[in-house]
């Protein structure tokens, strides 16, 4: 089964700030699907659209509040510019596109049928669209509207029009998306004052949990939640984050309890055009599922916790082989167990950063970091300065394959150090690194000698640059080259696949 990455990896060539963004929209997107009644599709341009290039669907949603309207599975499959007009004008334009069924509307003419209304919502990150989000409603289900439709239907809309501005989901958003409250658990609308506008009676039975004895609506939601809360510093927080809502700032998902009560908070903002029209709740009374998730938090506190044993683990094999070191007199002995000190240094990196996830998934940035001044260190043994620093975002991997990666990177880099420059010589070595839907690319240049006449990376005998062959080969299905810097030094340039069309 393809995910996201692998399709917008096998048609498009998009940066990672943007692959990253469609991510944080979908992770959304059930909410919004809920909340409009309405089918959801994922659009992408192949090529530019003004040449008559294709436009592929590379996800799909549908609606737990609704029946579908959709009932075929359209990922895959390409756009058709006579059946979904709408989807080709919103990526061109950037404006919302509406097709009614008498397809009349925005001047394109399209045999919609006369029950269901087709949107194309542009998805734009900063100031490029990047994509299109198809919104297909049942007229005849919009036209039955009670107090609850019309509140959910005014918030779907004020969300529609803000992924088109470009200001949702932001990163804060899509933190607040993972176990978070559906519509249909509980929703509050609440007005610019903090007022609620309207309250579902989902949210009301969870309100009356926590021990509320009144109703919500035309009441302060901020000052209402504090007076039920027991914990004095949750009940300001909850405070806090509403009231930053109500100021235009990203909320978030809170847990919190009331007289035996668990529920959870999530507050949205609602910045349509730019201008603020008040704030969403959505609530979900977890009392019950509560007992059952303490049983799943404890083994992942054990996961978390083996993870941290396997770093001291390796922590302490590190320093006996540096005990060792230093008391070895063979120069090549010495170097080869400091050598080992920084693999096995790098490894534990990995299970440290992985003892505090919940995810099994690293930041490499930040592993890469903590290395650096580890690698720099070991330089100054053998010359007088060389500077290690990272230039771009090497992202997020799963913990299979950030081992790997990372010690590709400390090899290459310390690679570098030990050949490019000559004893007592200054210099920088430097990660460039450059993330899309499709690959990772970096290149650890260095401003040294440069490579020796005749050198061949696949006829080396040194052991570290057959661990890298190895490692990027097997494990990460990528590619490696040693090349001559443009202006001096060696550029060592490292491929890594990100998606399923160019995994080996």
């Amino acid at each position: 089964m393809s995910t996201l990455s692998d399709l917008l990896a096998e048609h498009t060539d998009l940066p990672g700030a943007a692959v990253d963004h469609l991510q944080r929209v979908v992770g959304d997107w059930q909410l919004l699907a809920d909340l409009s009644f309405a089918d959801l599709q994922l659009w992408v341009g192949i090529g530019p659209v003004t040449d008559g290039a294709d436009v592929v669907c590379v996800a799909q949603c549908r609606p737990t509040t609704a029946p579908t309207v959709q009932p075929d599975d359209l990922v895959g499959s390409l756009a058709s510019r006579q059946e979904h007009p709408q989807i080709f004008q919103a990526l061109s334009s950037g404006e919302i596109v509406r097709v009614e069924g008498d397809g009349e509307s925005t001047g394109v003419y399209h045999p919609t049928p006369a029950r269901v209304i087709r949107e194309g919502i542009p998805v734009r990150c900063g100031t490029d669209v990047i994509a299109v989000l198809g919104r297909d409603t049942d007229m005849q289900r919009s036209k039955v509207r009670g107090s609850l439709e019309h509140a959910y239907m005014s918030c779907a809309d004020d969300l529609c029009q803000m992924i088109a501005d470009g200001t949702f989901p932001t990163l804060e958003d899509r933190t607040g998306s993972h176990s978070s409250p559906r519509a249909g658990d509980g929703f509050i609308r609440l007005d610019t004052a903090g007022l609620v506008v309207y309250a579902s009676p989902n949210a009301l039975s969870a309100y009356h949990r926590m021990g509320l004895q009144s109703e919500l609506a035309g009441h302060d939601l901020a000052q209402s939640t504090r007076s039920l809360i027991t914990d004095p510093f949750d009940a300001q927080e909850v405070v806090s984050d509403i009231q930053a809502a109500l100021a235009g700032k990203s909320g978030r998902r809170m847990e919190v309890e009331a007289r035996g009560a668990t529920v959870l908070l999530r507050t949205l903002v609602l910045r349509p055009h730019g201008e603020l029209a008040g704030a969403a709740v959505l609530v979900r009374d977890v009392t019950e599922v509560k007992r059952r998730d303490r049983a799943l938090l404890s083994k992942d506190a054990t996961i978390r916790e083996i993870h941290h044993r396997v770093k001291n683990n390796l922590q302490t094999v590190a320093a006996l082989l540096r005990l060792q070191a230093r008391r070895t007199e063979n120069e090549e002995a010495r170097v080869a167990l400091t050598e080992s000190v920084r693999r096995v240094t790098s490894i534990a990196s990995v299970h440290e950063m992985l003892s505090m996830s919940v995810d099994e998934e690293v930041d490499l940035d930040e592993v890469v970091d903590r290395l650096l001044p580890i690698m720099a260190d070991v330089a100054t043994v053998h010359t007088a300065r060389i500077k290690v620093r990272r230039d771009g975002s090497l992202g997020v991997f799963s913990a299979e394959r950030a081992t790997p990666l990372v010690m590709v990177l400390t090899e290459l880099v310390q690679n570098a150090i030990e050949h490019a420059f000559d004893a007592g010589e200054n210099g920088t070595v430097t990660i460039r690194s450059e993330r899309s839907a499709r690959w990772l690319d970096v290149i650890i240049s260095d401003d040294g000698r440069g490579l020796p006449e005749g050198f061949s990376l696949d006829g080396s005998d040194r052991l570290g640059l057959q661990i890298v062959r190895t490692l990027v080969t097997a494990e990460l299905g990528g590619s490696i080259g040693l090349h001559p810097g443009a202006d001096i030094g060696t550029d060592a340039v490292l491929r890594v696949p990100l998606g399923r069309r160019n995994a080996r």
